[in-house]
């Protein structure tokens, strides 16, 4: 296992556990640190969704930095052991969901804006951000969807949606229009 650290916070510096795999591919320290920069005045007390969550690294710098609460869904079975370990070793227990289970069966059964933020990481070169992207649209989930993908990987992106590119990764953040939800 290799290991990164989380950028900035309540837990700057500190390291966290990285399982090893040609599927598990941790988002670099620099676009992490952009990202949520990018999301900084919406993470304070923010519900976070951190799905394709792999070590946790994203859901926990967005804990970090003020997020109440901060749901994981990751399948992988070591990514899942790496992630517990993580949020273990910050005390986060108390901030911190875990669903072990695949992230599209987990959001078929969310009604209405269920998050403030939803985080995605989706492994490259599966469609799998496309697949988000449209779920998202169809049936919002959270107030903003920001999804990291390969740059390759076109999104059909509505209006307002933003993109932004950090060397070989772009990361997407869609905003919803979620006020006729909210009765």
């Amino acid at each position: 296992m290799g290991g990164i650290r989380i950028v900035a916070g309540r837990w700057g510096r500190r390291r966290l556990k990285v399982p090893r795999g040609r599927m598990l591919r941790p988002t670099a320290e620099r676009v992490r640190e952009a990202w949520m920069s990018a999301l900084a005045p919406d993470l304070e007390g923010a519900g976070v969704l951190d799905l394709f969550a792999g070590s946790g690294a994203l859901g926990l710098e967005a804990l970090s930095r003020g997020a109440r609460h901060t749901t994981f869904v990751e399948r992988n079975a070591r990514a899942l052991r790496c992630l517990r370990a993580n949020i273990a070793a910050l005390g986060a227990e108390p901030l911190a969901t875990v669903v072990a289970g695949d992230v599209f069966d987990y959001l078929e059964g969310r009604v209405g804006r269920a998050f403030d933020i939803a985080l995605a990481d989706p492994p490259y070169g599966q469609g799998l951000a496309s697949r988000l992207v449209e779920a998202y649209l169809s049936r919002p989930f959270a107030r903003i969807l920001s999804v990291e993908h390969d740059p390759g990987e076109r999104l059909s992106l509505p209006p307002g949606a933003e993109e932004r590119r950090y060397g070989d990764t772009a990361i997407a953040f869609i905003a919803a229009d979620l006020e006729e939800e909210e009765t």
